[in-house]
Formats: C-alpha cells, sequence, structure tokens
C-alpha cells in the first residue's frame, strides 16, 4: 500500500492570522503535523499543499515536501478541503503518481500524535475500510441543547425522556478534524465518506483541540506545557 499525507497549509487565515506557521511552544503549528507523519513511518510522501512560498520554505526545513503550489481558486475561503485534496491527486496523477490512500492532517491539530495515526491506520488495514477519520467524546451532549425563539422561553427545551444526570445520558461522539484517511478510489467514487465501510477511530479530548482562534491557541499552549 502506498500512502501520502496531505497537510493544507494555505496562508489567509483571518480568525487567527498566518495560524498554520504561528508558534507553538518555539514550533510552528503546521511542524507538529509534518513530524507525527514522518514519525509514523507510513508515508511514502508527506506534503504540504499552500499557496505561500514562506510557508513552503518552513514546511520543507522541517522535512515535508511542496512538488506544487495550490492554485488561487483552491486557496480561497470558499474551497472545502475536498476541494483541495481533488486537485492534489489530480496534479500528482498528471506526473504518474498514483496513491492508494491519503491521510488529511490539518496543522490546527497539533496534539494529535504519531501513535494517533498509527492506530487510525490500524483500523482502516484491519476493517479494509474506505475510509477513518477521528473523533472524541462530545463535551456538552447534544440531548442538552436547542434553539430559542424571540421569547427566550424555555418550554420544551429539553425532551422529558433526556431529563438525567449527566452520567445517565447517552455519549455522542464529534469529528475532531485530526485525521481522515481515505481510499483514493473510494474517494474518486463519491467524496461523501460517512458511508458503509468507514469508521472511526476514537482520541481523548485533551488531544483533540482544533484551532481555530486565538483561545484555542492559548488551550493548546497550555496543553503541551503541561505535558512536555
Amino acid at each position: 500500500m502506498s500512502s501520502v499525507a496531505i497537510i493544507p497549509a494555505r496562508s489567509g487565515s483571518k480568525g487567527l492570522p498566518d495560524k498554520n506557521i504561528k508558534l507553538l511552544n518555539g514550533k510552528p503549528l503546521m511542524a507538529y503535523a509534518i513530524e507525527a507523519a514522518k514519525n509514523s513511518n507510513i508515508f511514502a510522501e508527506v506534503m504540504v499543499t499552500t499557496d505561500s512560498l514562506k510557508y513552503a520554505e518552513i514546511a520543507e526545513s522541517y522535512g515535508a515536501v511542496v512538488p506544487f503550489m495550490r492554485s488561487t481558486e483552491k486557496a480561497s475561503d470558499i474551497a472545502s478541503s475536498w476541494d483541495v485534496v481533488e486537485e492534489i491527486l489530480s496534479e500528482y496523477e498528471k506526473k504518474g503518481k498514483f496513491f492508494d490512500d491519503f491521510c488529511l492532517l490539518q496543522p490546527t491539530s497539533p496534539l494529535r500524535t504519531t501513535e494517533d495515526i498509527q492506530k487510525a491506520y490500524q483500523i482502516f488495514n484491519e476493517k479494509d475500510a474506505i475510509a477513518v477519520v477521528s473523533v472524541c467524546e462530545c463535551e456538552h451532549s447534544p440531548l442538552w441543547c436547542n434553539t430559542l425563539n424571540d421569547s427566550m422561553e424555555l418550554k420544551k427545551f429539553i425532551d422529558p425522556h433526556n431529563y438525567l444526570r449527566r452520567q445517565e445520558l447517552k455519549k455522542f461522539y464529534r469529528i475532531n478534524g485530526a485525521i481522515y484517511i481515505v481510499s483514493r478510489e473510494e474517494f474518486h467514487k463519491n467524496r461523501y465518506i460517512y458511508r458503509e465501510g468507514s469508521f472511526a477511530y476514537v482520541m481523548a479530548q485533551e488531544r483533540s483541540i482544533d484551532i481555530d482562534s486565538f483561545l484555542d491557541f492559548r488551550i493548546a499552549e497550555t496543553l503541551i506545557l503541561s505535558v512536555g
């Protein structure tokens, strides 16, 4: 099996400017994804897709390859991660390079470990899966959530069947954005991966921080310093 790690790192972040290269405990954010991927010894190639020459230089200094720059269209706010992956696979295929699967590793999940990647791939191989996606337990049960109308009245806010102690509620899980392993063949057939043959890899909440704001960044910083 031939696998490629894809680390998306465009330069146009608005919520936290330049977040993909922002120093976290003295290291650019994207470096955590690069190092975790390389140390897993799984990938034929660990690549970063970016629209910035500066970002490309930083990625290469940590051992990733940047075989081509991301197009302007795919570096926009409206381009999805799957749009970016599609462009990458197409560019590789033009060069006669084909991978059996890809693993999307977002730089914004710096607490994801090499072991997480290895365990997710173990599930992918053992289940002969079309995809494996990392999840974590929800911090708060969605059964205690609802919308509010203009009156702000709480009538029927919680279903009586769910008016239970927290420990008695069913566990819910959320996608944490850290790991997406997908069969290239299945991706070309159908980009919607949450279907039969797709499985979850459960990560701990403390490794599931997804940095989108300065507060997220500070939480990640605190967690890294506490274990380092």
